[in-house]
């Protein structure tokens, strides 16, 4: 190169994605997705122990130095913790799920999105008839950092507490980020209103009544456009087995949403199916599938990595900005399924290996 040319111009960065294979099915899963990923482009991609895993290792659920190289990352991808080896009465005993809540909490992850929408190629996968199902394509907005899950907790010998705390600041965005969401998904050819239905516990539970208050004040100040509808928690777990199709967007906090989030999954098939994007008010975020550890089926090969997969398409659009990859990847799945390839919770007998193998080979 002739000197006057200049240098020459520097390959752009790779972005990093920190990955957590965590427990039970994780590892295995977690090399799936970095097998995918290695096949759509560049990226960083190293891993770290969380959960279980890493109580072994180091006595805690989630390390600082983890927790720091999550904050370095440009997105997080995180597969599962948890199961029976740790499971303990006792009060002071690390648990795998505070790693995972520790996680939430050390980036700001105050929104839990899982989209809920059964492949075509499934509907007769699910417990729930084909006709209740077809036409399903509803959100779940879920509050994540506050609530009971991280409230005050005691233990006794003759009792227990488990505080339950919001604040209306804690409400107010996470119903933004769903009315915002449901706007989103709103054609605007079509007309439509977006709609977001809340759910709560307002005839039993003063945090409920504090949300339900901020949440009908907001949609009136400024989101006029939103169809807000307001669901007590044990109405909406029936409606959303009775008839999920008239969902769009589901709004609620914490523990509800863990619950009915978990529910709606079975609309897919299984919950080996559901993805989901736990977002802050900025980078990174943190993207997982909604399955557990599943230690029964662990090291056999045959989990389902679809759930995992569809959480990749989810951080290459919401956490990287990458549309058209994610895009494909979604794509890629639904013409595995079209061509009848299924795990075993979805009636087939394909291991992950196949499964794998035959998406990279559809992108």
């Amino acid at each position: 190169m002739n000197a006057s040319e200049g240098p020459e111009p520097t390959a752009p960065q790779a972005p990093t994605i920190a990955v957590l294979p965590g427990d039970g099915i994780g590892p295995e899963i977690a090399a799936a997705a970095v097998e995918l990923l290695g096949a759509i482009g560049r990226f960083e991609l190293p891993e770290y122990a969380i959960g279980g895993d890493s109580i072994d290792r180091f006595g805690s659920p989630l390390t600082d130095q983890v927790l720091e190289a999550c904050r370095s990352a440009d997105a997080v991808l995180l597969v599962a913790v948890g199961g029976p080896k740790w499971d303990s009465t006792k009060a002071d005993a690390p648990r795998p799920e505070s790693g995972l809540l520790g996680l939430r909490k050390g980036l700001g992850l105050f929104a839990n999105l899982r989209p809920v929408k059964p492949s075509p190629s499934l509907l007769d996968a699910s417990p729930l008839r084909r006709e209740k199902i077809t036409g399903t394509d509803l959100l779940v907005v879920r509050e994540l950092t506050g609530g009971i899950y991280f409230g005050r907790k005691l233990r006794s010998e003759d009792s227990a507490l488990d505080e339950c705390v919001y604040t209306v600041a804690e409400v107010d965005r996470i119903a933004r980020t769903a009315f915002d969401a449901a706007r989103r998904r709103v054609d605007p050819t079509s007309g439509a209103a977006p709609r977001v239905t809340s759910v709560d516990k307002a005839n039993v539970l003063e945090t409920s009544r504090l949300w339900r208050q901020v949440v009908s004040d907001l949609a009136a100040a400024e989101y006029p456009d939103i169809e807000l509808s307001h669901l007590l928690v044990d109405n909406a777990a029936m409606q959303l087995v009775s008839e999920p199709s008239q969902f769009d967007v589901i709004l609620t906090e914490n523990m509800f949403g863990d619950i009915l989030s978990d529910e709606a999954a079975m609309i897919t098939g299984s919950i080996g199916m559901l993805p989901s994007a736990s977002l802050g008010a900025e980078r990174p975020g943190m993207f997982e599938p909604v399955h557990g550890s599943a230690p029964d089926i662990a090291g056999q090969g045959i989990a389902n990595p679809l759930a995992t997969f569809a959480s990749v398409a989810m951080l290459l659009r919401d956490g990287l900005g990458l549309a058209e990859p994610a895009t494909a990847v979604e794509a890629a799945i639904e013409t595995v399924l079209a061509a009848g390839l299924r795990s075993a919770d979805i009636g087939g007998s394909a291991r992950t290996e196949q499964i794998t193998k035959a998406v990279i080979a559809a992108l």
